[in-house]
């Protein structure tokens, strides 16, 4: 190792001794008005240092207590949300905070429909006449982007995607012959196109926007976009690169030429040890051509990411640090053992300023885990290991209030199980989890100071999904369970099944009920809804609710599966009358078919006016509303 100066061996040391102090700077307490400071990064020496210190650390202990069970990260809901999704005269995406717009493969405006198809285009169909619904125009992008997500804005399309390209420092220096050096180089950038579309037939290309990084995620609201990557740079590296190009980079196409962020700019997450960034960007979509593009990037990764309209907050798991044999300080990733650092972001246009952060125990499952409500953060989060004896699972809600400190809390429930779904609404809370039965618990959260349990319904399977139908009613989207002695005795084995809806009655708090359920097939019977809530269809005015699905039953031999076919299916839903179903857009299988084909397989549904449309990789179909007949087809290809 090349001999450093004295003023990096103390950078280091500083960085050592706030990490193993808990870095206690950052969780003292603060004005409510004033943002909490945290360590900036000044020059390439710091920012080498921190990487030296974190490639050292590198060498991670994993040790696993007891095996967790595989599973899909469900998507759920959140408090102020998607009541408006599907009550004009079109549809828009299922989104979790009202106000704040979540991007999406497919977005309308009620005449056209852009929709990315098999990740290499985005496509604008005409359905204003659903007879005869046209391709108006196609965008193809060049070789190296891949368009994932859209936003539509006034006047403007919105292309989010990815683009690979090399770091120019390393491609001078790399030895041409070793694959593995040519493929180091290479990294993301998640690029952003805007268009406008005041003729959607014609949509002209406006401006290329550059973050570097995998994109975590997006959310738009009043006229600003935010974006949220996570960049990992050839650390390993540093050696053979300059310290620069530790840098994330940036571009803006009225600037030409890609840069790497400001160190100003560039500041160190509370406890963060990993070698990555956080980088948030803010774009002003009310001027496009023009608006202001402010980039900070945040040494430490994130997992989860929820917004409001004024707050940002990331997370990000809490690794433990040890001392090996050999006098050298690593990070230990114990999955039973871990706790989670959430950080808050103050949104202001483009400004965004790191807030405070907060240490809890558990890990969050998804950004519906999270909810902002009167200036309070809530969040569940499940401890430990379901099948681990001696650190068995259990689940808390946490109330923080806007300084993060903590106000109030309900810990240890359903000991032995993890939460697959919750939904905060207003002052209630609803949480769902599983091991052998679906326990779902209604929780008062009006008193930041004393949460409460209210009342806990058991029932067989589990809800991955919750959706507010009233106040007083949700619906779960999940599976079907089934008990089965277990041959080599102890516990009996939980067998998943079809596809459940329930109808969830919450009206007396202390009592909830399962009014109505509907079972869809049998084991293997896969929705998308199962962990994407943009999935759902809605159209809230006639009490309908849709989605993509396939579906297979239980074939002659114990755990064999038989598919049957593929499409959506609609229901409408009511307090009254339950889940009646009355659109079956499924597709029988073809003579000899075994399992669907990608490209036929339904994303997304969404109406327009008194059509529903259905959307595939290879077609486009239209139905009319009120009876779901089909009225004609347009291919893809």
């Amino acid at each position: 190792m090349k001999m450093r100066k004295p003023t990096i061996w103390l950078i280091m040391a500083m960085i050592l001794f706030m990490v193993v102090a808990g870095i206690a700077m950052f969780t003292k307490k603060a004005d409510v008005s004033a943002y909490v400071a945290i360590d900036s990064i000044n020059s390439k020496e710091d920012l080498k240092a921190y990487f030296e210190r974190a490639k050292d650390m590198q060498s991670v202990s994993v040790r696993y207590d007891a095996v967790e069970e595989s599973s899909e990260k469900a998507s759920m809901d959140s408090a102020e949300s998607s009541n408006a999704v599907g009550g004009g005269d079109h549809s828009s995406t299922n989104i979790q905070v009202e106000g704040v717009d979540e991007s999406d493969m497919v977005k309308t405006d009620g005449e056209y429909v852009y929709s990315i198809f098999a990740g290499t285009s985005v496509k604008i169909i005409d359905i204003r006449n659903s007879q005869k619904m046209t391709v108006a125009a196609e965008i193809k992008p060049d070789d190296d982007y891949y368009p994932s997500q859209l936003f539509l804005h006034d006047d403007l399309l919105i292309v989010l995607g990815e683009k690979m390209q090399r770091y120019p420092d390393r491609t001078d220096t790399m030895d041409k012959s070793n694959a593995m050096d040519k493929m180091m180089p290479m990294n993301s950038m998640t690029t952003v196109r805007l268009y406008n579309i005041e003729k959607p037939d014609k949509p002209v290309f406006i401006r290329e926007i550059g973050v570097e990084g995998y994109l975590k995620s997006a959310r738009k609201t009043e006229g600003m976009l935010y974006l949220v990557t996570n960049v990992f740079p050839n650390f390993w590296a540093m050696e053979e690169i300059e310290g620069d190009a530790l840098r994330p980079r940036i571009f803006d196409s009225n600037e030409k030429e890609e840069k790497f962020m400001e160190f100003k700019d560039i500041s160190i997450l509370p406890g963060a040890v990993d070698p990555s960034y956080s980088v948030i960007a803010a774009i002003d979509l009310t001027t496009p051509k023009t608006g202001e593009l402010k980039t900070k990037g945040f040494l430490g990764s994130s997992d989860q990411m929820y917004m409001t309209k004024d707050h940002l907050y990331l997370t990000a798991l809490k690794y433990e640090t040890s001392t090996n044999s050999r006098g050298a300080e690593t990070m230990i990733w114990n999955p039973g053992k871990a706790d989670t650092e959430i950080f808050k972001f103050k949104l202001d246009g483009t400004d965004v300023d790191f807030y405070q952060s907060a240490e809890l125990n558990g890990t969050i499952l998804n950004q519906f885990s999270m909810d902002e409500y009167k200036g309070n953060f809530r969040v569940v989060m499940t401890e430990g290991n379901m099948w681990d004896e001696k650190n068995p699972s259990k689940n808390h809600l946490y109330i923080l209030d806007e300084k993060m400190e903590m106000t109030g809390s309900v810990k240890g429930l359903a000991k032995g199980e993890r939460i697959y779904s919750a939904r905060f609404m207003g002052d209630k809370a609803y949480m769902v989890t599983f091991r052998e039965t679906d326990p779902l618990f209604v929780i008062d959260v009006a008193d930041p100071e004393k949460p409460k349990v209210l009342g806990e319904l058991k029932i067989p399977g589990f809800s991955n999904y919750l959706h507010p139908l009233d106040e007083n009613h949700m619906i779960g989207f999940g599976y079907d369970t089934v008990a089965q002695k277990n041959p080599s005795g102890g516990e009996p084995l939980i067998l998943t099944k079809g596809m459940k809806i329930s109808l969830f009655d919450v009206t007396d708090f202390h009592n909830p009920k399962e009014k109505d359920t509907e079972i869809i097939g049998g084991r293997g019977t896969y929705s998308p809804l199962q962990y994407d809530h943009k999935a759902l269809f809605q159209h809230k005015k006639k009490n309908l609710f849709g989605f993509p699905v396939s579906i297979y039953e239980e074939g002659a031999k114990e755990f064999e599966v038989d598919y049957k076919g593929s499409g959506a299916l609609v229901y409408e839903i009511t307090p009254e009358s339950g889940i009646v179903l009355k659109g079956d857009l499924v597709q029988m299988k073809a003579s000899g078919e075994q399992y669907e084909e990608w490209e036929k397989q339904i994303q997304r549904l969404l109406y327009s006016g008194d059509s529903v449309f259905t959307l595939s990789m290879d077609e486009v179909k239209s139905y009319q509303l009120d009876s779901f007949k089909e009225i004609s087809t347009l291919k893809m290809k």
